[in-house]
């Protein structure tokens, strides 16, 4: 058995990576490949294998290996060719295989899987204005809000969502992030009041949960406490945060990423506010503080992977512009979106992004377009091995959709949305509707 070097390198390693990120489910699948139940975990397993998108030079020699109905142990596979294509021993390589194809149940199973295929998905989708009309439809209803702030999206969701769900008897499932601290000073508007925090706590028919003081990309200890279900129907980002997402490590030195911070934000420096870390940075005549992670650059490959992977139906609103080419470049195929080394600015995007950009450029406020309309959308698997975190395999999207403004009537929204009306130096905002591959 062959396999083009890169790709099984890449293999190889996310699948130790989960395997050694989920002690939990690695002792649970010493089950899975005990003889009483080896034909259906092979079974299984080579179901998941056909439905998964993998490179070539990696899925046709797995398929080869696990194809086997007749096999009853590990000894009767090909242990040679397990070895070679995850480095691990035959018993261990098929236990790190059910855990990176999901055939483990994870502490977040207490709640269910979205029983719906992505082309349902779409079906409804392109027959609706309103992603979250899928809550309607889809059982179990469940979102998980990132980057939630103050909770005002949450809050616009329940309301909008809460009494049809509650008449149909089915009970919404609302998890929310942030990375803010609760207990700090900085960051004071987008911190969540008490009363918004109880009434989404005590609303009927909501099962509510909200994380303070939570890395979106560090959501280990949630999930090995069983906090966070494995999948939504949803996911949503509200306002990605600039600059955390406005540029691509992958494609811009660290140099360059720095001088166009002093350009458009100004100076900066860590500090110590009321005892607490904090940046402060120099903008204009004005010190403005902000947590001391605000200038830490993770891109937007790391932000539509884990999308990708926590929600069926994903959804960034309030998008801005500096924010929505960088994640635009990524989700389309053609590397020409991708130029080393430049910045995206009001300069060069109409250049690197040419009829691309008219047609969006003419978008009018309140309409959407089909982004396969202008542009054959990213394949898997590429990888990023730049952004932090490092190594992950960017998330490819079936469907984009494109919206321009910041609000749409029916479609529940956050504060930070809500206050584009009012920034009149502020380029209208974007809303993206992506169903993950």
């Amino acid at each position: 058995m062959s396999a083009e070097p890169s790709s099984l390198a890449e293999f190889r390693r996310l699948v130790s990576q989960r395997a050694r990120h989920s002690s939990t489910q690695w002792d649970a699948s010493r089950q899975l490949i005990e003889r009483q139940g080896f034909p259906a975990t092979i079974a299984r397993l080579l179901h998941r294998l056909q439905e998964r998108a993998l490179p070539a030079a990696i899925k046709e020699p797995l398929l080869k290996i696990v194809d086997q109905p007749e096999a009853q142990r590990v000894q009767d596979l090909d242990g040679e060719g397990l070895k070679a294509l995850t480095g691990f021993p035959p018993a261990k390589a098929l236990r790190a295989l059910c855990i990176f194809f999901d055939l483990v149940a994870t502490p977040g199973s207490q709640w269910a899987i979205p029983a719906i295929a992505s082309e349902e998905v779409e079906r409804l989708i392109r027959r609706t204005a309103n992603p979250f009309d899928l809550l309607h439809v889809v059982e179990p209803a469940s979102l998980l809000d990132l980057g939630a702030g103050d909770l005002s999206f949450a809050g616009e969701l329940v309301k909008y969502y809460g009494p049809e769900l509650r008449r149909q008897r089915r009970q919404l499932l609302l998890h929310c992030i942030d990375r803010l601290d609760p207990g700090s000073q900085l960051g004071a508007p987008l911190h969540p009041s008490q009363e918004r925090l109880r009434t989404l706590q005590q609303t009927d028919g909501v099962s509510f949960a909200f994380y303070g003081n939570q890395d979106m990309f560090d959501l280990r200890s949630l999930e090995e406490r069983g906090l966070l279900a494995k999948r939504y129907a949803m996911a949503t980002c509200w306002a990605p945060a600039t600059p955390t997402f406005a540029y691509d490590p992958g494609r811009l030195a660290r140099p360059i990423i720095e001088e166009e911070l002093r350009r458009t934000m100004g100076a900066s420096r860590q500090i110590r506010y009321q005892g607490e870390r904090a940046l402060e940075v120099l903008h204009g005549d004005r010190a403005l503080l902000f947590p001391p992670w605000k200038f830490e650059i993770v891109g937007p490959r790391a932000l539509l992977n884990l999308l990708a992977t926590r929600g069926l139906l994903c959804v960034l609103g309030a998008v801005d512009n500096q924010v929505f080419w960088e994640l635009l470049a990524q989700l389309l195929e053609d590397p020409r979106y991708r130029p080393r080394d430049r910045p995206f600015t009001a300069a060069t995007i109409p250049e690197i992004f040419g009829d691309l950009y008219v047609a969006l450029a003419r978008l009018p406020i309140g309409d959407s377009l089909d982004l396969s309309e202008l542009g054959t959308l990213r394949q898997p698997l590429a990888t990023d091995k730049s952004s932090s975190p490092p190594n992950h395999t960017l998330g490819t999207f079936r469907y984009v959709r494109i919206s321009r403004g910041a609000t749409f009537p029916g479609i529940p929204a956050s504060n930070t949305a809500r206050q584009f009306s009012a920034m009149v130096e502020e380029v209208a905002p974007w809303f993206l509707t992506l169903i993950p591959a």
